[in-house]
């Protein structure tokens, strides 16, 4: 099988993968997206609209819904929180759905930036096995031969963690007093012209 990308797509590096998505993040988050359009009952992936960025998916015609999907390698730190909100509001027709791999809890406030999500109608959640397997077999190159993603017991243990992390975290009410990011230097979300 050969999962070259498409020119319009870049793919990101199998080592890339594993030390982003299975292991700790270091400096960078790295942001895999799909987009489905509702038609009846059903969500139809949108030829074109998936990929490896930092940009949103442009041109949603807003008399149709959208479901937009990130795998994303740490959840949003609380400085994105509130761009993501306000496009929320913005574009009621989109529904976010993101799966992390792990939670960004070395900035402080990450528990109000993912409760303030959670009420903007986002939904989070960790990353399952299944989850990875699918960035592994769609995002990731493999030239022609790809390699199995195999399950690991220490990183189940992680990741049900994790989720337990999220629920105790997302399950708690917010704070009355308003939601101020702390200003922090944090890295940047990889675009289509880097290195993957």
């Amino acid at each position: 099988m050969d999962n070259r990308a498409p020119t319009d797509r870049p793919l990101m590096k199998r080592g890339t993968f594993k030390r982003n998505f299975r292991k700790e993040p270091k400096d960078q988050t790295y942001l895999c997206y799909e987009v489905e359009v509702r038609q009846g009952v059903a969500w139809v992936a949108v030829e074109g609209l998936q990929g490896i960025r930092r940009k949103r998916p442009q041109h949603l015609d807003r008399r149709r819904k959208y479901r937009l999907t990130w795998y994303i390698s740490l959840s949003p730190c609380p400085d994105c929180v509130p761009k993501l909100v306000e496009f929320l509001e913005e574009n009621r027709h989109v529904q976010l759905r993101i799966f992390a791999a792990h939670i960004h809890t070395k900035i402080s406030g990450y528990e109000d930036g993912l409760r303030r999500l959670r009420d903007a109608g986002a939904e989070l959640a960790i990353m399952t096995f299944e989850e990875l397997q699918h960035c592994w077999e769609k995002f990731v190159y493999h030239g022609t031969r790809m390699q199995p993603l195999k399950p690991e017991t220490e990183l189940e243990k992680k990741l049900q963690k994790l989720k337990e992390i999220l629920r105790l975290t997302v399950s708690q009410d917010l704070v009355k007093a308003p939601f101020i990011p702390k200003r922090v230097q944090t890295a940047p979300i990889l675009t289509a012209g880097n290195d993957y």
